[in-house]
C-alpha cells in the first residue's frame, strides 16, 4: 500500500492522465468537425482514425474514473435496446441501432 508522498504522487499522476485523456478526446472531436467542415471527400481513413481514438480514449477515461470496461459495454447495450424500443429516429429511418446491436452480438460470440 502506498504511503504518504507515494500516494500523493499516484493521485497527481492519475489526475494528469485524466486531463491528458480529456484533451485527447476533445482533440479528436475537433478534428472530426474540421474534416466535416472541409468536406469528407478523401478523408475516410482520417475519420476512422479519429472515431476509433474517441472510442479508445473514452474507455481509458472511464477506467481512470473507476468504471470497468464491461460496465461501459453494458450501458451501450442498454442505450441501443432503449433506442430500438423507443423507436428513435435513427432506428426508424435507417435501422442503425438494430444493425449495431447485431454487429456487437456477432463480434462477441
Amino acid at each position: 500500500m502506498p504511503r504518504g508522498n507515494e500516494r500523493g504522487m499516484d493521485i497527481a499522476r492519475n489526475i494528469g492522465l485524466i486531463e491528458w485523456l480529456k484533451s485527447e478526446l476533445l482533440s479528436s472531436v475537433s478534428k472530426i468537425f474540421t474534416l466535416l467542415t472541409n468536406g469528407i471527400k478523401g478523408t475516410q481513413e482520417a475519420l476512422i482514425d479519429y472515431i476509433a481514438n474517441i472510442i479508445l480514449v473514452s474507455y481509458l477515461l472511464g477506467k481512470r474514473l473507476g468504471i470497468h470496461y464491461g460496465e461501459i459495454d453494458e450501458r451501450i447495450g442498454e442505450k441501443i435496446r432503449l433506442g430500438i424500443l423507443d423507436e428513435h429516429d435513427i432506428e426508424i429511418e435507417y435501422g442503425d441501432l438494430s444493425a449495431l446491436s447485431e454487429y456487437l452480438k456477432q463480434t462477441r460470440e
